[in-house]
């Protein structure tokens, strides 16, 4: 980015002496042209005619303050500057591993805990641009919705086609952590993390919960576990020969094992009972898992007085032919 700078802009503050250099050549003026009485005005207006050296008697003057001007900008010494920046990133990579079964329907949460984890993720993932980030989703199985990508335009698309029964339901979450340990594990982020969002009981899936933070812990990734849900019971949806509709019923989220799973990796458990709680969750993780920026700009300085100076001399020059010759006045 290049701009202009003055080495010396102190110096500008001398651009306020040309309106008194103005009006004090205004006064002087007037003093140097008194008024004369005639008897009669009529035929001294009619046979007196201006000159042109009368239209240009001002412009000698006019040169010198242009030319005062450009020796003030060429004291005050600009230049432009041509500035570079040279960012050094330490990323983290992050999986964000979502819970799509059933219950995430919930309506304990606004619209639902799903839409509502969609939502928050979302504003998450928007708020890192440098940072790669992916997206898991289980159910009775996993699979990798997006992999680790710097394109969030193209992750945040494919985290809002996100949608329960895109899997058999049940709760993998032994799996669903596996797969995100697996898409972690060859990166070479300084700092690599999960975060599971699940609101139930791992009641599917051919590995364990643990094993799988066992995995996680063996190669460096830090896993955050959310229990989604709200104290107590909340409408769950239910399918009946009328089609879906919603029963209270009591919330089981295996917080022990959440809380377990966080503590042998080095990451956190947290619960959240509602929106708001949710998005404090995601801001809590954000501030512990920020990315390192290392900037260092480079100053590239020209000296532009040279140009100013020129017209400046050009501007005098013009002013003395026109007093020494075609304005010239004699005593």
């Amino acid at each position: 980015m290049t701009h202009i700078v003055f080495a010396n802009g102190r110096w500008l503050w001398g651009l306020l002496l040309i309106p008194v250099f103005v009006a004090y050549y205004v006064w002087k003026q007037k003093e140097a042209n008194p008024s004369l009485t005639f008897s009669a005005v009529q035929g001294f207006f009619l046979s007196y005619r201006l000159s042109w050296r009368y239209y240009l008697r001002h412009v000698p003057f006019a040169l010198r303050m242009l030319a005062l001007v450009l020796i003030i900008v060429v004291i005050a010494r600009p230049q432009s500057t041509d500035t570079s920046k040279n960012i050094v990133t330490e990323g983290i990579d992050i999986m964000i591993t979502l819970d799509i079964s059933s219950s995430m329907l919930a309506k304990d949460f606004s619209p639902d805990r799903l839409a509502a984890a969609k939502n928050v993720a979302s504003e998450f993932i928007a708020g890192r641009p440098n940072d790669r980030i992916g997206l898991v989703v289980f159910s009775s199985e996993s699979f990798t919705q997006c992999p680790l990508t710097t394109d969030h335009k193209v992750l945040l698309n494919l985290f809002q086609g996100v949608k329960s029964g895109m899997i058999e339901d049940g709760t993998a979450i032994g799996q669903g952590l596996a797969t995100a340990v697996n898409r972690l594990k060859d990166s070479k982020a300084i700092s690599r993390v999960i975060i599971l969002l699940t609101d139930g009981v791992n009641n599917a899936g051919s590995i364990s919960p643990m094993m799988a933070a066992e995995i996680a812990k063996t190669y460096g990734i830090r896993v955050y576990t959310i229990g989604v849900g709200t104290m107590g019971e909340a409408p769950y949806p239910v399918q009946t020969p009328f089609g879906i509709q919603y029963q209270r019923m009591p919330v089981e989220i295996d917080e022990p094992l959440l809380r377990e799973m966080a503590a042998l990796t080095g990451g956190k458990y947290f619960r959240a009972t509602n929106n708001k709680k949710l998005k404090e969750i995601y801001q809590e993780i954000d501030k512990m898992e920020k990315t390192k920026i290392e900037m260092h700009e480079t100053y590239k300085y020209e000296e532009k007085y040279v140009l100013f100076g020129l017209i400046a001399f050009l501007l005098l020059i013009a002013e003395w032919i026109l007093k020494n010759t075609l304005l010239r006045t004699i005593p």
